[in-house]
This record gives structure tokens, sequence and C-alpha cells, in this order.
């Protein structure tokens, strides 16, 4: 094996372009805390820089730019106790993520395949962000009994009507077509395409901008369905609880309102409660850095919480898909459950 090969990141140079490719393709380049110090390392590096012009992120494998965070490893933190550990990686990413927001260079993102939870973390924020016809993106973290993070309140906060609701709570993964629609991404490009828009971004001979220049690349994709679907959506997650949003979708007779309202019941209603509450909250908020500090406050909460770990063992760790919810039912939820989480403060801040 080579050096290359062994490297879960690749920080390369290429002309005026500075890469980042992330190297873990058969866990679709899932992030570690290492990935995320190599990732940090090399952005700071560049900041002043003035051989670098243009930084880009990608993923190699033809699978996704990044399937998210090491969710095996913040298993065994919580079971062992280890919080602290916990404390120290979000804290990373999270400023990793801020870094991306902030950076006073254009960062592209190549957002091909699958790109979820930690992956939108890095190409959320990034100053272009570049989608394929193999884009699958998502904030899935409902499915694990968590609360989507890395900055990925911010995003959902601001998408059109209720639809950062809807995407929050279902953790249902958008289409290319849909992240633009959405505001998670900027452009779409054909994936056939990208290794010939990464050459001009490093070697492009006129003074244009990166967003310039992918419009030389770009193609209109089909329109989103979600447009067709807008209207219900909006009905339907504007309700103020999450049992209320359960009460709608029975209600409601939109085509897929019953399979929304089942997808709903198998998650854990402490968490559909506590994204309700993320995404509205992060909807008033001024900045990526905010929101973060929001989310830094949840999932710190979430450490004390059993159902993030009862999430993770069904999930991922035992497999049997039959967790055991604290409650079990939304109708169980007391009636404000987000106001503990937000009175919440961690031992050590964020930022």
């Amino acid at each position: 094996m080579t050096d290359a090969e062994a490297a879960t990141v690749l920080v390369r140079t290429e002309n005026s372009l500075g890469r980042i490719t992330l190297n873990r393709p058969r866990a679709i380049n899932a992030l570690d805390l290492d990935m995320i110090r190599l990732i940090t390392a090399a952005l700071t590096a560049w900041v002043d820089d003035p051989d670098i012009e243009t930084v880009l992120i990608d993923g190699e494998g033809e699978r996704g730019l990044c399937a998210g965070g090491d969710v095996r490893a913040l298993y065994e933190q919580l079971i062992e106790g280890h919080r602290e550990q916990m404390a120290s990686f979000f804290r990373e990413e999270y400023a990793m993520n801020a870094l991306i927001a902030e950076y006073p260079k254009p960062i592209v993102a190549f957002a091909d395949g699958i790109t979820m939870g930690g992956g939108i973390g890095l190409a959320g924020h990034a100053a272009v962000r570049i989608v394929t016809e193999r884009s699958r993106l998502a904030m899935p973290e409902t499915r694990i009994g968590f609360t989507p993070d890395v900055g990925g309140t911010w995003l959902l906060g601001r998408a059109p009507g209720r639809m950062g609701e809807y995407f929050g709570l279902t953790g249902q993964s958008m289409t290319g077509a849909d992240a633009v629609h959405l505001g998670f991404a900027d452009h779409f490009v054909p994936a056939e395409r990208l290794d010939a828009l990464r050459e001009a971004l490093a070697y492009r001979a006129d003074p244009g901008t990166p967003n310039e220049m992918v419009l030389l690349f770009d193609e209109t994709p089909d329109p989103s369905p979600l447009i067709q679907a807008r209207a219900w959506i909006d009905e339907v997650f504007s309700a103020e609880t999450i049992g209320e949003i359960a009460d709608r979708l029975r209600a409601s007779d939109a085509p897929d309102a019953a399979a929304t309202l089942a997808v709903l019941e198998e998650l854990a209603p402490t968490g559909l409660a506590v994204t309700l509450d993320a995404v509205r909250e992060a909807r008033a908020m001024g900045s990526v850095r905010e929101a973060l500090e929001g989310e830094y406050r949840r999932v710190m909460w979430f450490g004390t919480h059993p159902d993030m770990v009862e999430g993770i063992r069904a999930q991922l760790i035992d497999k049997d898909r039959r967790p055991k919810w604290k409650p079990a039912t939304i109708a169980g939820l007391p009636e404000d459950a987000g106001a503990p989480v937000r009175a919440f403060t961690p031992d050590e801040p964020l930022f």
C-alpha cells in the first residue's frame, strides 16, 4: 500500500487550486477525528498562501463525498462514559464547519454521490456547492434518535416554506435537483464533467470567479418533485408540535402523508421534538457559527439521554432495527419536550 492509499485525506496543490480529497472510499469517506484535523490543518495553511486562490473538497471513489461521521466511535464513547472525548470530537468538527463557512477564499465542494450528516457539514457551507445526477443528500440523524448538526439546522431553517422541518424530521434523501431547490447546493453538473471542471478551476486563464467558471459546466436538472409537494408539506409541517404534525398527517389526503406518518412513528419521539425546535430556532439565527452553538448544546444534552445510544445500537451495532425509545411514542412526549435542551449548558463552550 502506498502512502497515498493509506492517507485518509489527500492534500495537494494543482496550480492555484488547493485540493482536499477524502480517501476512505470503502467507508464512503466517513469522517473521523484524524480526518477532521487534516482538513483543518490544510485549510488553515492555505489562508495566507498567495499561490492558492481556490480550494476544492471532494471524495475518492464513485459512491459519495462523505457518508457522515464515525458513529460507531461515538457509540463506544457514550457506552464507556467518555463524554469528554465526545465533546472534543464535536468541538473540532464544528470548528472545521465554521472555518469552511467563513473561509476568506472560495471553497468549491463536489457533493457527488452520498453526502450525508458530516458530509453536509463539509459541502453545505462551501462558497460553491456542486451536485450531480448521482447526488443523494440528507440529514438522517433522527434515524438514530439524534438531531441534525454540523450546521445542518442553518440550512434546514432556510429551505423554502416548511421543507426544513420535513427533511430534518424524516431524514429523507434529496436528489441533486432537490438540493438546488432547497438551497443545499448551487449548481448541477453532470458527474462526467467534474474532472474538466476541476482542471478549469486550477488552470483558469481569465479572472472570473469560481461561480462564473462553474456556469460553463452547469446544466439545468429536471424540476424537483418537491415543488408539487410544497403545499401539503407546508400545511402539515407548520404545526406547532410533533403531536400536531402527526395529527395533520393522519387527516391529510396527500399521497405521501400516510408514508410520512409511518416514518415519524418509527423514530425517537424526543429526537423529533428536539429537531423541530432546533430547525425553528436556527431559522431566526444570524450565522452558521450561531447555529453550531445551538447544535452543540443539543449534542451534549443527547450525551445524557438514552435514545442516541439505543438508536445507534439498533441501526448500526446489533442491526435489529427495533429500538426502544424513551418515551416510546409521540403521544408520550411532555408538553414542551424541547425545553430541557434549550436550558442546557455544556460544561465547556463550543467557541
